[in-house]
Order: C-alpha cells, then sequence, then structure tokens
C-alpha cells in the first residue's frame, strides 16, 4: 500500500508564500517520477511543475520564477515553494508521484489566495 500525505496548504494573501511538502511511504519503489497538479473549481486538473529521477524540474509556464520544486530521492518527498502568489493560483494542489509505471496522488490540499 503506497500513502502520498500533504501538507502546507492554506489560506494567503496576493503576494505571500506557502510551502507543500509530500511525503511517499509504503511500497514504493523505483520513483522515476514526482510532480504537483492542481485543480481549480470547474478547470481541468494541470500540471504546475515536476521533477523526473534527471532532476531537471519543468514547470507551467504561469508559475516559472515564482513556484520552486525540489525532490529528496532519500526520503521520497517533494516540496514547491510558492513564492509572489496569485489569486488565480487558488486551487486544490495534488501531490503525484510515478513508481514502476504505476501512478500514485495524495489526497489534495487547498491553497486560497486572497486578493
Amino acid at each position: 500500500q503506497v500513502q502520498l500525505v500533504e501538507s502546507g496548504g492554506g489560506l494567503v494573501q496576493a503576494g505571500g508564500s506557502l510551502r507543500l511538502s509530500c511525503a511517499a511511504s509504503g511500497r514504493i519503489f523505483s520513483i522515476s517520477y514526482m510532480g504537483w497538479f492542481r485543480q481549480a473549481p470547474g478547470k481541468q486538473r494541470e500540471l504546475v511543475a515536476g521533477v523526473p529521477s534527471s532532476g531537471i524540474a519543468n514547470y507551467q509556464d504561469s508559475v516559472k520564477g515564482r513556484f520552486t520544486i525540489s525532490r529528496d530521492n532519500a526520503k521520497n518527498t517533494v516540496s514547491l515553494q510558492m513564492n509572489r502568489l496569485k489569486p488565480e493560483d487558488t486551487a486544490v494542489y495534488y501531490c503525484n508521484v510515478i513508481g514502476f509505471g504505476v501512478s500514485y496522488w495524495g489526497q489534495g490540499t487547498q491553497v486560497t489566495v486572497s486578493s
């Protein structure tokens, strides 16, 4: 059984910062990819940032320069540092981990940015 536990969401004013963390536990091996997605009300889930095993991160254009993703392979954790937050960043954020071709999802954490 694999579990992804997310933390760090909340309410913040525009221009503020939040840090999301995700820890993977259980029988998960050979993690090839760790990333963060988000889903705003009435919209499809979209990739925010991801980092494969190569370590070269990719970002959605709207968050480049504001968000930074990092992963700790020894601890099976992935974090998302979000700076200069905007109201349009408001969404439920989901951690995603792929190991041996199997995709796992966290339960989601709400991020709300007030104007």
